[in-house]
């Protein structure tokens, strides 16, 4: 071992041990792993902006524009609520019906995005079926991530790795050569997950129903301070407006026409202050608007409607880290939190000073028709979808957008299938270029922005910037491993090991299966891209220590890579899934577990026959 060689272990030790700690933001750490191994000298100062060369970040940048203008248009979300009113009250058909549509759309889509606009329409199935919401969220979280295997563009993941290979001077993957394995694999989850889901699957309920929310539609009030008050000139905190015990939720102070934005717990009534309030309280004990309007002095004006539900908070929002107060969320959304759900365990005292975390699920109420602005903030994933009230929306996406943007992604897999295919020197027509996936879908999400598809705006507000940051990051690590020999010496240390308990002709397949294992294991308590970029140089060079294609490594790789699911913080659409679902850690061991084993096993049958070891 040299020098270098140590360092970069060190480096990759550090890196493992960040990122299963949570010090800082996944981008954060990766970008820090980039800097530093050029500090290090592992990397040279010239060589670092090569990383930025690499096609993949582009590519699932685009991807990320197509997928919102399919998100944003309802085209995904109108085929669900047609599958939700359909389907019989049937849990193993339930599970089945949901599991193919996450499965099928992932494919194609950021599987994130898929859990994001099909988690309101399960949740809507289940409340109108009596079923436990858990039963469905987690094939949904599962199937998700079997569908992302089956093509390049499923996953960011499967990018990354084919960007890494055409970094390393090797033929790429072309768009569906994930598929022999990918689709298997998916048959065997879902068909594991109808049979056996519901006895598996724990009967877990919402924070609503976990606090014993009873009534989840709750009207607000309007009510206006009048002259002969006994509230006049008292502090908002020492009425019976700020009485919790009382269960009134103040949503809105007005002051002359305008919104009050200080603190309520500084402002002192005045006469003709206009408040809008819930009353609401678990088991449905809360007084009546008239008695209460009577005791303080108020008019009561009018009554919207309004719900209580619950937000998930979504990794890339804007309220990570900040404390309720901070962030002045009740003006800011327009909602009152109740509770916050978060590892399993419902927070109902001091809720002000606690710091958000992404996959933490809130329990607000907020006017009914204020479920689209919650929406387009982008910070949260809803449970309750905005087309299931009946408040008419004027922001809506005209019908043809979803149209266009599915033509768009079609035509964006056309291309880079074709050419691929049939062009270059050795295809059918040598006078067809090669289009590459990064090119045309950037040509993809170049349509959808000149025919005003998507706005500049929302392109950007699409794209997850910390995927892309953090892949950036870590291809300086995948660099580092290479230009040290630290790849070679892990490769030749594993296989060494190895030589002395098998067979030199079983040697390649054992291999696979411990390569598997290892990256699966690996990728449950990290990020997936991390590992895929950690273990893709180690296996092509094993592979070429063996003697051996090294394809059947890199598929092993890559399926692996997608495969987490004993932990819930193995992949961002458990957590998404986490609090709605009402889950306990244990819940995703006892199922996740031999779905790993499924997958592990299946993988490592068929890899060999699809991919052989001596082409």
């Amino acid at each position: 071992m040299t020098f270098e060689i140590g360092l970069t272990l060190a480096v990759i030790a550090l890196t493992l041990i960040a990122f299963i700690r949570e010090w800082a933001a996944p981008d954060v750490i990766a970008l820090t792993v980039l800097v530093g191994v050029v500090a290090l000298g592992l990397v040279g100062m010239g060589e670092m902006t090569s990383v930025f060369k690499n096609e993949a970040p582009l590519a699932i940048a685009a991807l990320f524009i197509i997928g919102g203008a399919l998100e944003a248009s309802g085209a995904v979300d109108h085929i669900g609520r047609v599958l939700r009113d359909k389907l019989p009250s049937n849990i193993r058909l339930a599970i089945l019906g949901f599991s193919i549509l996450a499965g099928f759309f992932s494919a194609w889509m950021n599987n994130t995005a898929i859990v994001a606009i099909l988690l309101p329409v399960a949740l809507g199935f289940a409340r109108s079926r009596d079923f436990a919401p858990s039963r469905l969220l987690m094939p949904l979280s599962y199937c998700s991530i079997l569908g992302g295997v089956c093509t390049l563009i499923g996953t960011s993941t499967n990018l990354l790795v084919n960007g890494t290979l055409k970094d390393l001077k090797m033929e790429p993957m072309s768009m569906f050569q994930l598929a022999p394995i990918g689709i298997p694999l998916s048959i065997a989850g879902i068909a594991y997950l109808a049979i056996f889901g519901p006895k598996l699957i724990p009967s877990r309920t919402t924070i609503s129903g976990s606090l014993e929310i009873k009534d989840r539609a709750t009207p607000l009030y309007h009510i206006l301070i009048k002259e002969n008050s006994p509230l006049i000139g008292k502090r908002l905190s020492e009425t019976p407006l700020f009485d919790r015990g009382r269960h009134v939720h103040i949503m809105e102070v007005r002051r002359k026409g305008a919104r009050e934005m200080h603190g309520l717990n500084t402002l002192t009534i005045e006469k003709n202050d206009r408040f809008l309030i819930a009353l609401h309280g678990r088991r449905a004990k809360a007084g009546k608007a008239e008695d209460l309007c009577e005791e303080i002095g108020a008019s009561l004006l009018s009554t919207i409607d309004g719900v209580v539900t619950e937000l998930v908070v979504r990794d890339e929002s804007s309220l990570a880290g900040q404390t309720l107060a901070r962030s002045d969320f009740r003006q800011r959304y327009n909602s009152v939190v109740m509770a916050v759900h978060r590892n399993g365990v419902n927070i109902t005292h001091q809720l002000a000073e606690i710091p958000l975390e992404g996959g933490d699920t809130l329990l607000v109420i907020t006017a009914l028709n204020n479920l689209d602005a919650l929406d387009a903030t982008r910070d949260f994933i809803l449970t309750d979808s905005p087309e299931d009230s009946l408040v008419a929306t004027e922001n809506r996406k005209p019908p043809h957008h979803a149209w266009v943007s599915w033509a768009v992604l079609i035509g964006v897999v056309l291309v880079a299938t074709l050419t691929d295919v049939l062009g270059g020197k050795e295809g059918v027509f040598p006078w067809l270029p090669v289009i590459p996936i990064h090119y045309s879908a950037m040509v993809g999400a170049l349509v959808l922005l000149w025919s005003k598809i998507v706005t500049p705006r929302e392109a950007y507000s699409s794209i997850d910037w910390q995927v892309l940051l953090m892949l950036y990051g870590l291809l300086g690590l995948g660099m580092a491993m290479q230009s040290t020999g630290t790849a070679k010496w892990l490769a030749e240390g594993m296989v060494g090991m190895a030589q002395g308990f098998v067979s030199p002709e079983w040697l390649p397949l054992v291999m696979l299966w411990l390569i598997f294992l290892l990256t699966l294991l690996l990728t449950e308590v990290l990020s997936n891209n991390a590992t895929a970029v950690m273990m893709v140089p180690i296996v092509v060079t094993l592979a070429h220590s063996l003697g051996v294609s090294h394809w059947p490594y890199v598929m092993g790789v890559t399926v692996a890579a997608s495969t987490a699911f004993a932990l819930p913080m193995g992949y961002q659409t458990h957590m998404m899934v986490y609090g709605p679902g009402g889950f306990k850690f244990t819940d995703f061991l006892r199922v996740g577990i031999p779905l790993n084993f499924i997958c592990w096993i299946v993988s490592c049958l068929l890899i060999p026959l699809i991919w052989p070891f001596y082409p």
